[in-house]
């Protein structure tokens, strides 16, 4: 009897034993399929990415590492293009240019005679200071001998077609100056008295042109100079349409003979020139 009652009791201390290992080999299994799955869930994860602002640093990194005449230039273009008086802070976050940090900048920006400053902005400085059509008339007009087209460009943003539509109206002369091949702008305006001297005129009246167009074109080509006609296509395209080139030889006047029929009788003084028959 004592020995069935120990039997029984072992047994019972054996399925004990059984459900502790059944529920620790159940807890580490839990716990090693956590770890695995955190371990799947980290690498799933995209690797972290350089700031999107990365490329713009780089770029303001290298505007400000540059020498000072590239960023100088940057400046003036930014000047010139906008046509407005900047504070060196408003130039810094148009064009990353900080002339606060580089002294080197600002000073010399300070004395360019492209730049005005006034002590608090920056502002870009014409030769002339002209704003519209009628004042770049008026200063044209002051110089008869002809101004450089070169320092009316940056006048102001519509200057150049201006000086076409001066030209077009016949108030300016745009010719080609023969050393710098530059334009230059003259008056063309019957108040101004240009005083040619005698030797100048004796020097025109003397030279003789050639008799055909074509040969005048090639010697101002050959001296520098754009014709304002070309003949030699003109002629080309007379000649592909059927026309000639030759003027028409004009047909001789004919006059009033004797035989003529004659009105008008009361006027005597028409008939003066009547041949003879």
């Amino acid at each position: 009897m004592a020995l069935q009652e120990r039997l029984e009791k072992f047994k019972k201390q054996q399925e004990k034993c059984q459900t502790t290992l059944s529920s620790i080999a159940a807890s580490k299994a839990a716990a090693q399929k956590s770890a695995s799955a955190s371990a799947n869930g980290r690498n799933a994860v995209p690797p972290v990415k350089f700031s999107s602002d990365t490329e713009r640093l780089q770029h303001i990194n290298s505007i400000r590492k540059s020498p000072v005449g590239a960023q100088m230039k940057r400046v003036i273009d930014l000047l010139l293009e906008t046509r407005q008086a900047l504070t060196p802070e408003q130039i810094n976050e148009a064009c990353y240019v900080d002339m606060k940090a580089n002294k080197d900048v600002f000073e010399n920006l300070r004395k360019n005679p492209k730049v005005n400053y006034d002590g608090q902005r920056f502002s870009y400085k014409s030769k002339y200071g002209l704003k519209d059509k009628t004042e770049l008339l008026h200063l044209i007009r002051k110089y008869p001998e002809g101004l450089a087209v070169i320092d009316l460009k940056d006048a102001y943003p519509t200057v150049m077609e201006d000086l076409q539509a001066l030209k077009a109206a016949g108030q300016i002369w745009l010719l080609s100056n023969f050393d710098s091949q530059e334009d230059i702008a003259y008056p063309n305006d019957p108040k101004v008295h240009i005083k040619v001297d005698d030797d100048l005129k004796q020097l025109f009246r003397s030279i003789e042109l050639p008799r055909d167009m074509i040969d005048i074109e090639k010697d101002l080509q050959k001296n520098g100079m754009k014709p304002a006609t070309n003949t030699a296509k003109r002629r080309s395209a007379a000649q592909i349409q059927g026309i000639s080139s030759k003027p028409k030889p004009k047909k001789k006047k004919s006059e009033i003979s004797k035989r003529t029929k004659l009105t008008n009788a009361h006027l005597p003084e028409l008939f003066q020139n009547l041949n003879s028959s």
